[in-house]
């Protein structure tokens, strides 16, 4: 179900999906409608009939991102559905996907489609995921893919929570897991994309696998990368 959270910005918590190992992870899609009326489509979730029927009431989809390489899991199911959108992918995404076309690939420049409304930043350098992060101006909502993780207290059980408690899954708010942190190969060109994101004036921040952030976003944020940019 839709819920909104500012003017012309959305959220949709969808269907959990298995990841490796027999995790099981909660999904989240955020839904931004542009000044033009078209939508942007950040992460998509399962298309089930009740949330195409409530995306239709909002405008046409216009743009659908795979904002990393592990979010690509429903991107070919919207495009069959709203064959008028364009497809976005993040850096990597493109050649590991050759059985999918992908008409641009995101950068640290935002399309003219959405530039002035929505900014981007590529956080390179890791070797599980090039994540993009994206920053809607006039809700001041950031927005996170894996990068940054809360799983409810309960959500797994036996040696996985365990596993997702000593990868920070379960930290008491949302966290860079331990596995991304340690998966950085190039730090110094992470900390200036997150530096970037540090700028900006936040006052919201939502992620794909975790509990939104509304209380003094840009403190929270300076905590959660902490130990990167020192």
């Amino acid at each position: 179900m839709l819920t909104e959270l500012d003017q012309n910005i959305w959220s949709v918590d969808g269907s959990p999906v298995s990841a490796a190992l027999g995790f099981c992870y909660p999904t989240r899609m955020v839904v931004i409608r542009l000044s033009q009326g078209g939508l942007f489509v950040w992460s998509p979730v399962a298309l089930t009939e009740d949330l195409h029927a409530q995306i239709m009431t909002l405008g046409p989809v216009r743009h659908l991102v795979a904002p990393n390489g592990l979010h690509d899991t429903f991107i070919a199911d919207w495009a069959r559905v709203f064959p008028e959108a364009r497809l976005y992918a993040a850096p990597g995404l493109i050649e590991r996907r050759k059985d999918f076309s992908f008409e641009e690939e995101l950068s640290d420049v935002a399309p003219d489609a959405w530039k002035g409304e929505i900014e981007q930043v590529v956080v390179r350098g890791n070797a599980i995921a090039t994540e993009v992060i994206f920053f809607h101006r006039s809700s001041g909502t950031v927005l996170f893919t894996d990068l940054l993780q809360q799983f409810p207290r309960g959500w797994f059980s036996g040696w996985r929570a365990i596993v997702a408690r000593l990868d920070l899954m379960l930290a008491p708010e949302p966290a860079v897991p331990r596995k991304f942190r340690l998966a950085f190969t190039d730090r110094r060109s992470a900390r200036r994309a997150i530096e970037a994101v540090l700028a900006w004036p936040a006052k919201r921040v939502m992620m794909a696998h975790g509990t939104p952030v509304t209380a003094d976003a840009p403190a929270y944020l300076r905590r959660a990368f902490k130990w990167l940019t020192g």
